[in-house]
Formats: C-alpha cells, structure tokens, sequence
C-alpha cells in the first residue's frame, strides 16, 4: 500500500523520532518503570500528539492513517511511548467532536504541546468490558455538580492534571444516564492512587483515581448530559485503530531484533539464518505483520472516508494483538536463552504485546462486535 507524500513524510518522521529519542531509553524506562516526562514534551514539540485534532488549537490536522502511522512507529520503539499519544488522541477527539468553544480552547492546545496530561477514566472495580456497571456518579449540587466514586487501572492516573471522567447522573437510566466531565486533578477531594507495577509497558503510569465528594463547575460537564456513555463508544472505532497499529509497531521492533539476531548468531558453524526452521519462523512473522499492518490501514482509511469502521476496527485491534503476542513469543525462541533474559529487547516485547489483549476492549470483545456485524446483514 503506498501512502500519500504528507502521510510517508509524517511516517518517516515519526520513525526518527523513535529511533533518536526512544528506543535509546526503552529499556531503562522498562527497568526502572518511569514516566518519560522528556520524552513526552519532546513529543509536544515535535507536533506528535494530537494528530488529528484542528490546527487551529495547536494539532496536526491530520486524519485517522496518518495516527496509526504515528501510533506504528512510535511503538517499533516503545509501545508505552505510543500509549501517551493514543491517550491523547483520544481525548482531543472528544474535545473537538463535544467539547465547547471554551473547553476546546482550555484544553486542546495544552494537552497537544504536552503543558497538561490526561487520564481517560472509565474502568470500575466491576466496569470493565461491562461499561454499564459503572458506580461513580455526579449528582447536581448548585450551579455545579458534586462527583463521587473510584476509577481503577487508569492510564497515567499517578501523573495525570486532568481527568476525563464517566459517572452516572441518572442512575435509573442505565447507559442514557452516563456523562462526562472534565475533572481537574487538583481539586479538593481528588486523589491518586499508588503506582501499579505492570508485566508490560512499564513506562505507562497506571493506578486508581479517587473522588470524594468533588465539587466540579457547571462548565465541567463535556457534551449533553446524559450522552457520555454513546461519546466515550464513539471514539473506541479511533482507539481501536491506535492499538493495532501500536501492536504492529511491536511486531515490526521483533521482526527487525529477530533478522538481525538470525545474521549474527551461529550454531553447528553457520549462521542460525542459514537453518529453513528460522526461515519459516521469519517469514511467517513477515507476513503476520504486514497482514495486520494491512488490516489497520484499511480499518483507518474506513473511518477517513466516513463508513461505519466499527467491524475493520476491531478485526485490526483483534488480529494484530494476537499475532503480536504469538509472534514476540517466536522472537523469544529465535533469540533461545538470550531473549528469555530481561534487558533483552525481544523479552519486553513479548510483555509489552500482552496488554493490547485486554485493553480497548478485550480480544472477545471485539470477536463478539465482529460476529455481530457479520449476523446481522
């Protein structure tokens, strides 16, 4: 598939940036489990988040395959790298298609040029793929609104400034009585749980958010009261697409360790590249990636063009997760004891990839919308 010259300038762009900035510091950053706070301004210089949100609050004004170029390449060199500007993406989008002309104004260009970093708060200790049995809630209180309850496993909830938070504000209406809210993090009464230690994407801060009895401005609330939980779906088709194409950006950093470990090593006096078994093993890692790769741009394009993408988004999300964790378990037997070794690239990958399983809606999850497309028509 050849890309346009302002996508592949963007691609190519991306991939320097990976190769200069991230990838000399993804195993420190895995090691020591660190947010990668230069990095991540570095990338607000760089014009890497906020693809697709308007240039004229700072983004890049760009569309749904240039993100998953970006998403691609950012994690060939860290996925939890990638995950910061797929978090990002997500929440402008939601600003850009709801937000008001002041809130687009407050908090798109600080969150583009990395001034102010974002949790996107959904999970419950009982809401996970069952979003629907979300418990906190925000009650009007005044002119404004009192917020209540507990998120948990929340992206960058240990170092986030502001929180975009579902909660209930009808709780006899199920999914129609959800809203969001744009919860600054230095309110009285919001706290921050401890740092979870992860078996993957370490670098991603993850831990639980607290609200007691925040009291939050009218002005708070993002979009129509009531329609949060049908915005915080309409985005999942985009994050979906960020997370295959994160997957397949792990595919690509394992695909490149393992050709090169293939050259370099030698048993019964030949090169390990020499032996068909390796062959095979790479060859069928070469065609899975560009086989998702494939699945991702064509999901992307889908939603550029304005279709219904809601099936092409979760046949990326689903086979490139799972080809990534088959395939980083590959590059693990490729690499033999080595890559069993931690501070061996390939033994991060094979944790990295696991998580791309599970979040943005679970493997079973998307086979599920998946079937369901196919039996309705």
């Amino acid at each position: 598939m050849k890309l346009p010259i302002e996508h592949q300038q963007v691609a190519d762009m991306a991939r320097r940036f990976a190769n200069e900035r991230i990838r000399p510091q993804a195993e420190r950053l895995d090691r020591e489990e660190c947010f990668a706070g230069d990095i991540y301004r570095a990338m607000g210089e760089s014009g890497l988040f906020g693809i697709t949100a308007p240039e004229a609050h700072g983004g890049a004004g760009m569309d749904a395959l240039a993100y998953s170029l970006v998403m691609e390449e950012l994690s060939r060199g860290y996925a939890s790298v990638a995950d910061q500007c797929g978090l990002v993406e997500l929440v402008t989008t939601l600003l850009h298609a709801h937000g008001t002309g002041a809130q687009q104004r407050q908090w798109i260009p600080a969150l583009v040029s990395a001034g102010k970093r974002a949790a996107y708060c959904i999970t419950e200790a009982g809401a996970g793929s069952d979003v629907s049995g979300i418990q906190t809630t925000a009650t009007r209180s005044g002119d404004g609104w009192t917020l209540q309850g507990s998120k948990l496993w929340i992206h960058n909830a240990p170092v986030a400034d502001v929180a975009f938070v579902l909660a209930r504000t009808d709780v006899q209406a199920g999914k129609r009585g959800m809203s969001i809210f744009i919860v600054d993090c230095a309110l009285p009464g919001v706290s921050k749980g401890p740092r979870e230690h992860k078996l993957g994407q370490r670098s991603s801060q993850v831990g639980e958010l607290h609200f007691e009895n925040v009291r939050l401005p009218a002005d708070a609330l993002l979009g129509a009261e009531g329609r949060g939980f049908h915005m915080m779906m309409s985005v999942l088709d985009k994050g979906r697409v960020g997370i295959a194409a994160l997957a397949v950006g792990i595919l690509q950093a394992a695909l490149e360790a393992c050709i090169e470990q293939a050259r370099m090593r030698r048993q019964f006096g030949q090169a390990i590249a020499e032996f068909q078994s390796i062959q095979f093993m790479l060859a069928d890692m070469a065609k899975d990636t560009q086989a998702a790769r494939l699945l991702v741009r064509a999901a992307a394009c889908q939603l550029d063009a304005g279709e219904d993408a809601t099936a092409a988004a979760a046949m990326a999300k689903c086979f490139a997760a799972d080809t990534a964790v088959a395939q980083t378990s590959n590059a693990i037997q490729i690499f033999g004891g080595s890559g069993y070794i931690r501070g061996y690239e390939v033994e991060r990958l094979y944790r990295d990839a696991k998580i791309t399983q599970i979040y943005e809606g679970t493997n079973q999850i998307q086979r599920v919308i998946i079937a369901r497309k196919l039996l309705k028509g």
